[in-house]
């Protein structure tokens, strides 16, 4: 083991050593679990790993080049990431809903050399400038498989993958601009991963995988888990009337409910089975009221933390918390600082930034892709600024208030309030728009459009949002419409979203599911958007 305090050693943080010691050291323990029955040991997921890296390597993948994993969580998900570390090179997973504009230019964006689908989602590329040197494999096991190799091809790198290495390119939403390609290295996502599950879990846990695998939430089970030696049973998505179901089905003992999800599953009618379960502890994330009710019901031990693609689980609650709306108190290795606009530590009980830092290098993301300035702006001054509102109270607790940032957060996904308004203006009757969240159920939010039409052109709210579906993800598409001759604009011409926001749902604001328009996910697209009631 590294000492405390040290970047950890080669083979704790490095996907492919990790894979190779646990194949060593107990070949048959069950590391994985699927849907569809497959199981994985140990012995299995490191053939898999070396399989699939040989298979790359043949289509031209070397050391550090980015390979885009553009799957729903399955064994094909799972085996792209461990096969690409394998291989040498970056797994960059793509959310599944992304859709036109912002598909082709986050995939562009990232300069890689292959993209790997299913034939579900490949009909999605169909007409888009993916750039000349981007190789498509649709894996599809009806057709035959692009990947499938021996895994005794897979030959050695020139030299060894190093913790700082980067392992992933995990995307977060914009906030003033396009989302962001956050740089996670070996070491990072290891000191994530150790810290949100390394004093809670055991290798005898078997964590429930229903958050997708292209978000740092999925990822950090998976990677809990193998560090521990425990097992995963990855689901496709989180369904409330099937949640239960999955866990006595796959024998999970772990999981982590993000937004509103303890809340549906509290809000089902109570029945005999409530404590007839395996599970014993769950991260629940926003800790609220509901969080409590659903430990003291389901006879589950609820945590919480506050955690970003970027950090590395900074902050968190203790066993069994109790102040609601707390996120916990700064672990251990974190600076912690709450501070105004000019980065000066705010008094106790006040309101500011959340501004971190790691005593451990490379505990937390070393970037964004191809945005030095963006990475200039966010770690400013030598803290990572957090861009979200806090109050930390006297006795060291951490009390999240509100985002600083123009994200918007809906069932767990952060949301660019830049990339809704560009689609927002390229419908021919809007001239102007601004997105902004405004309060829905459950302590998170619903997107609200604030449309300036062109003038004398027909405006009609339904067509919009019918412009709208095929152009961004589900979850993006606004709630509510609201439409005004003029946006409200500061001296220097940016939209004053303070007002917006302030106005809220206002009398004459169009909702879309009081007029009956229902918005679903494609059935691949799997993402939380599934935390909605069945």
């Amino acid at each position: 083991m590294s000492p405390h305090g040290s970047v950890p050693a080669r083979e704790e943080c490095v996907v492919s050593e990790q894979l190779a010691r646990q194949a060593t050291r107990h070949p048959d323990r069950l590391f994985a679990l699927f849907e569809d029955g497959e199981r994985w040991t140990y012995a299995d997921a490191w053939r898999q790993a070396r399989s699939t890296g040989a298979a790359l390597r043949q289509e031209g993948v070397g050391r550090g080049d980015v390979v885009i994993s553009w799957l729903p969580n399955g064994p094909d998900q799972l085996r792209t990431w461990f096969g690409t570390v394998a291989a040498g090179g970056v797994w960059a997973p793509l959310n599944t809903a992304y859709r036109w504009r912002m598909l082709e230019r986050v995939v562009r964006g990232l300069d890689a050399r292959l993209l790997i689908t299913c034939q579900d989602l490949a009909t999605h590329l169909h007409g888009l400038d993916l750039g000349p040197d981007l190789r498509v494999l649709v894996v599809d096991g009806r057709t035959g498989d692009p990947l499938a190799t021996h895994a005794d091809q897979l030959t050695a790198l020139d030299a060894p993958l190093e913790p700082w290495d980067t392992q992933t390119i995990i995307h977060t939403s914009g906030t003033s601009g396009h989302s962001k390609g956050v740089l996670c290295s070996h070491a990072h996502l290891h000191t994530s991963a150790t810290a949100a599950y390394g004093q809670w879990l055991t290798g005898d846990d078997r964590y429930l995988v229903t958050l997708p695998l292209f978000h740092a939430g999925g990822v950090l089970g998976v990677l809990g888990m193998l560090g521990l030696g425990g097992s995963v049973a990855v689901a496709s998505h989180f369904r409330t009337e099937a949640f239960w179901k999955q866990v006595r089905g796959l024998g999970a003992t772990a999981c982590t409910l993000l937004g509103a999800m303890a809340a549906f599953l509290t809000e089902q009618p109570p029945t005999p089975e409530d404590t007839r379960h395996p599970l014993r502890t769950a991260y629940v994330i926003p800790f609220t009221e509901t969080a409590l009710a659903f430990g003291s019901r389901f006879g589950v031990e609820v945590r919480t933390l506050f955690n970003m693609t970027e950090t590395s689980c900074p902050v968190m609650s203790g066993p069994r918390p109790t102040r609601p709306g707390s996120c916990g108190r700064p672990r251990p290795g974190i600076e912690a600082r709450v501070v105004d606009s000019y980065d000066r530590e705010v008094p106790r009980g006040s309101v500011g930034e959340l501004v971190l830092r790691a005593e451990v290098p490379w505990a937390f993301s070393h970037g964004y892709h191809g945005m030095p300035q963006a990475t200039a702006a966010a770690w400013r001054n030598g803290w990572f600024h957090t861009g979200d509102a806090f109050r930390q109270e006297a006795d060291g607790e951490l009390y999240f208030v509100d985002r600083i940032k123009d994200a918007i957060r809906r069932r767990g996904e952060n949301i660019s309030s830049f990339e809704v308004e560009e689609e927002l203006r390229a419908h021919p009757a809007v001239r102007d728009a601004a997105a902004v969240g405004v309060p829905g159920e459950h302590g998170e939010q619903e997107v609200l459009a604030v449309v300036s039409p062109v003038p004398g052109e027909h405006f009609d709210p339904a067509a919009l949002l019918r412009f709208l579906r095929p152009r961004m993800a589900h979850f993006m598409l606004p709630r509510y419409i609201r439409t005004q001759p003029e946006l409200p604009v500061t001296p220097t011409g940016k939209v004053r979203k303070d007002l917006l926001r302030d106005a809220g749902v206002t009398a004459d604001t169009w909702d879309r599911e009081t007029a009956g328009h229902t918005v679903r996910r494609d059935p691949v697209t799997i993402h939380r958007e599934d935390t909605e009631h069945p």
